[in-house]
């Protein structure tokens, strides 16, 4: 009947209208990263010194201050006495690099609700990428993470990180940003924030922790509780000046 016809019609035509707005969705999301992709990789190299302070339950270290030198598209020297790894949180890798561990990445609903020049990117972290070792497949497929990126849209950088299992957040990361030499728009400040309580994450966050402290310290965290900041404060900044290849090493 002519009433079945426009049913199917009208029903097909919300599929369709759907399928749409979603790819729109999609393109939008992946012009957002490609825009922020651009302007880190507009920075060819830096130099830049560092003073790190970590505030965890039961572990004291005193601030410390090393240099790094980043050259495109991924060289890292870190001068340091004492020294391991800084953590891996994404503070040197691209963010392709960084939105390559997620699936499923959208436009946040919350981006509404965010101050002007803001969105968030939200998608679900690939478990494979975290140096956690999974009991059996079920632990592996119940374990979920999801990743909320906050972007500043006027400058094209990452302002913010949440990771978060279901509405429980387990780790935040906040950067200010400014102006370096009136031209590049650079980090100034970086908090590194753990929430855990779950001995997965817990492990993974103590090893990453325990390479960014280096082999001479031990941690004294026991629990599977996991609460602390580590800030980092960036300053005199030496942008595309440059770098030797001898800085780096083989």
């Amino acid at each position: 009947s002519k009433g079945d016809t426009d049913l199917k019609f009208l029903v097909a035509a919300l599929i369709i209208s759907q399928a749409i707005a979603n790819q729109e969705e999609d393109d939008y999301a992946k012009a957002i990263i490609e825009k922020t992709e651009s302007q880190y990789r507009s920075i060819k190299d830096y130099q830049v010194k560092m003073t790190i302070s970590m505030k965890i339950p039961a572990f004291r270290m005193p601030k410390k201050k090393y240099t790094v030198f980043f050259k495109q598209p991924d060289k890292i020297e870190i001068k340091s006495k004492g020294f391991g790894l800084l953590p891996r949180t994404g503070m040197f890798t691209s963010p392709s690099e960084n939105f390559d561990n997620l699936t499923d990445v959208v436009i946040d609903k919350n981006s509404i609700n965010l101050k002007e020049n803001r969105v968030i990117l939200s998608g679900n972290l690939i478990v494979d990428s975290l140096a956690i070792k999974m009991p059996n497949d079920y632990a592996k497929v119940t374990f979920k993470p999801t990743v909320d990126v906050t972007i500043d849209t006027s400058q094209w950088v990452i302002t913010g990180v949440v990771t978060k299992i279901d509405t429980i957040k387990i780790m935040q990361i906040n950067n200010e940003y400014g102006f370096v030499d009136g031209d590049h728009f650079l980090p100034v400040r970086s908090t590194v924030e753990y929430f855990v309580k779950d001995a997965r994450i817990s492990k993974w966050l103590k090893k990453d922790i325990g390479s960014f402290i280096g082999n001479q310290q031990k941690t004294d965290i026991q629990d599977d509780m996991v609460k602390g900041k580590i800030t980092v404060l960036y300053n005199k900044y030496k942008v595309n000046k440059g770098i030797d290849e001898s800085v780096f090493k083989k």
